[in-house]
């Protein structure tokens, strides 16, 4: 007899079977998930991880457990019981449960990225492995195995994509700059074409720095003039914001040309930098801007050829990342932003030629360059944070074409969570980074922060440590 047929009739019987019907075949999770998508950022994030744990939870359960583990499942029972339970008999092995696997891969994947989320589902994925020896489909010890393969499953995923860490980067040393209550004397550049939600964090920054003058950027003129005249003309005591990374590069050149402390307010798609720096929430950025309090922040440096130097905040790269960009470009007025990306990156990397380069003297071919403002996290995976952008570093990382099979060792050792491992990808820390191309072909394309800034074929990159003031909220402030 199992434990299930020793229970008495319960009002929770309906409930409980319609919960293990719901998640078979991962329905109820991929619903969820959806959910979770549409709302963006962290939640997209955390159900993304969710996602993966499922899929590899319920491959590991169902192609390999089930099969090698073979067992039979728990007596159907009669009367009371037999109604009571109302499922079909799966035909599939006992041990262990499939439904508690993927229930603790998803709420487990959802909590590394996302704890709030992963402490709501906790109880839902408890239910949903409950279920099953509630209706008499598994043994108790199919549920604590299920759920201990889908946990471990999900917490795999770390070695293979690392979990974002939303500690604000460590900026520094602090500087106490111009406090400017109600924002008096600052001028805010806004980008009207930014993001998809420039208008609410415009309207909330206005309202939290009333005496501000907000100027919005004329599309059609060049944005380091208009930052000029407008300087010029008005002589402020701070400049602002309000942009996406590629608007607030911009600005941020313009505060360190002209010695001016800076405001940062998210008002783009992404907004990389205010996460990363800390300066996301436009309520403590407007404090810290009517207080005076602030930090310092690096800026990234790169000469094209003999031409003017550009200005990065985030990133800078050669190689496959600029054709994408641009091919991106080329299709997101027809496909829309993230289709057109997803497929841009496909098409480049498979049909991708190595590029061959001269680094810091030492000839390479690569795949891809990748030089970041500051120092990225892990070292020894793809970067998913920036911990520190005050200690004039560039992260520098590129993948090796000059490895037999080199990209399938990267794709291999990416997966199983070994990149550090491996020759075909380098990582290294650096204040300058010279970048020659080999040979007489064509000029390289130079993407920094997003954009496709320029072609060339020697590249300076340099740090400019603690370039700018920036207003940040102090710990304990």
């Amino acid at each position: 007899m199992s434990l299930s047929t020793a229970l008495p009739p319960s009002w929770l019987d309906g409930g409980l079977r319609a919960l293990s019907t719901t998640a078979n075949h991962s329905v109820l999770w991929m619903g969820i998930a959806a959910g979770a998508g549409l709302a963006g950022g962290r939640a997209r994030r955390a159900a993304t991880r969710g996602i993966l744990a499922v899929a590899g939870a319920s491959a590991l359960t169902n192609a390999a457990l089930k099969p090698l583990l073979p067992r039979r499942r728990p007596p159907a029972g009669t009367g009371e019981f037999a109604t009571r339970r109302g499922l079909p008999a799966p035909n599939s092995s006992s041990f262990p449960s499939g439904h508690a696997a993927s229930a603790a891969g998803f709420a487990t994947g959802v909590a590394l990225e996302f704890p709030v989320a992963g402490a709501v589902l906790t109880p839902l994925a408890a239910a949903v492995a409950y279920s099953r020896v509630h209706t008499g489909v598994h043994w108790p010890s199919d549920v604590v195995v299920g759920m201990g393969v889908g946990s471990a499953v999900a917490l795999a995923t770390r070695r293979w994509w690392a979990v974002r860490d939303e500690e604000p980067a460590t900026l520094g040393p602090d500087r106490r700059t111009r406090a400017l209550p109600d924002g008096d004397g600052m001028i805010v550049f806004v980008n009207p074409g930014s993001g998809t939600d420039d208008d609410a964090t415009r309207s909330e920054l206005e309202a939290a720095l009333p005496r501000a003058e907000v100027v919005e950027f004329d599309p059609d003129r060049d944005f380091d003039t208009q930052l000029d005249e407008a300087i010029t003309a008005r002589s402020p005591k701070a400049l602002g914001v309000c942009g996406g990374d590629g608007t607030v590069v911009t600005v941020a050149s313009a505060a360190d040309r002209h010695d001016l402390p800076l405001a940062v307010f998210p008002g783009g798609t992404l907004n990389h930098f205010a996460r990363d720096a800390g300066v996301g929430d436009v309520a403590s950025t407007a404090e810290a801007v009517g207080e005076g309090s602030a930090e310092l922040v690096d800026l990234g440096r790169v000469q094209v050829d003999d031409g003017k130097a550009s200005t990065f905040v985030n990133t800078a790269s050669l190689g496959g990342y600029p054709d994408s960009v641009r091919l991106r470009e080329r299709w997101q007025p027809r496909l829309g932003k993230w289709p057109a990306a997803a497929l841009a990156m496909a098409r480049v990397l498979t049909g991708a030629q190595p590029l061959d380069v001269t680094i810091d003297g030492t000839r390479h071919s690569i795949w891809m360059l990748f030089v970041g403002n500051g120092r990225y996290s892990p070292a020894d995976q793809v970067p998913m944070s920036r911990p520190q952008i005050h200690r004039g570093t560039l992260d520098v990382r590129y993948i090796r074409a000059d490895r037999r099979l080199s990209r399938t060792r990267l794709v291999a050792t990416a997966l199983t969570g070994t990149l550090g491992s491996s020759t075909t990808y380098v990582q290294r820390d650096a204040a300058t980074l010279t970048v020659e191309v080999d040979g007489d072909g064509e000029a390289v394309a130079l993407a920094t922060d997003g954009e496709v800034v320029a072609d060339g074929r020697r590249f300076e990159f340099r740090s400019e440590p603690r370039s700018v003031v920036l207003y940040r909220k102090l710990a304990g402030g």
